[in-house]
């Protein structure tokens, strides 16, 4: 049976949870490379209204979209434009779309590096060697930020900032309406401004989903008192 919308949102949610839980217990991202795949076809699903292939590999794809293309999903957690995604040659003939994603560890962000029909993803893959083709991610890597396809649930303005709190949970900032990544750095701009602290009740640093969280709270806060007439 296939997950929901409101399933694969609650599924992305908690695979990115315990990613972020593993990586604070000292995981390098390169033990969690199954964990990491999962939080791509979910997020593939997800953004293309599709569902989850039925078999795991089935034929070299992951995920089926509304549109019925059959999706092959790499992700990675790797900084950087260096490294490489390999595809099986064999199965890229059952496969219509390629989707190709980065878990941001510093951000706890999904990035979204390629998103290209078969055809076009072949003319930047390397010719077949073992069986083997090869995507460098430094031809794929995206030169500027893109506003995520994750819908928003939250958002709140102060000055010239706005904030949002993605399905996901993810927190994005724009800055004079310009998307500012990494997040983190604005975002503690922005805390200073509202007097909200930095630190969690243990003296640990917020993330930045929980430092977003708790800004948009100040905000939010703050329009309501603003509201709230004075007595006389």
């Amino acid at each position: 049976m296939a997950l929901t919308q409101m399933q694969l949102i609650q599924s992305l949610g908690e695979a990115m949870n315990w990613f972020e839980r593993e990586l604070a217990w000292g995981v390098p991202p390169t033990e969690l490379r199954h964990l990491c795949g999962r939080i791509g076809e979910l997020y593939a699903a997800l953004i293309t209204n599709g569902r989850m292939a039925t078999e795991v590999n089935q034929r070299g794809y992951d995920v089926v979209s509304a549109a019925n293309e059959r999706i092959s999903v790499k992700t990675t957690a790797m900084s950087g434009s260096g490294g490489h995604i390999a595809f099986n040659a064999k199965t890229l003939e059952w496969v219509d779309r390629i989707m190709v994603f980065r878990v941001n560890t510093e951000e706890m962000q999904i990035e979204k590096l390629l998103d290209a029909s078969i055809s076009e993803a072949i003319v930047l893959m390397s010719p077949e060697v073992e069986g083997k083709r090869t995507l460098s991610l430094g031809r794929i890597e995206k030169k500027t930020a893109l506003r995520s396809d994750i819908a928003t649930v939250r958002e709140a303005m102060f000055q010239e900032y706005r904030v949002r709190e993605l399905e996901n949970g993810s927190i994005e900032i724009e800055q004079n309406e310009v998307l500012v990544t990494p997040a983190k750095s604005a975002l503690r701009e922005l805390a200073v401004r509202l007097n909200v602290g930095l630190l969690n009740g243990n003296g640990n640093a917020f993330n930045t989903r929980q430092l977003g969280s708790q800004i948009i709270n100040s905000i939010e806060a703050l329009s309501e008192a603003l509201a709230v007439p004075s007595i006389q």
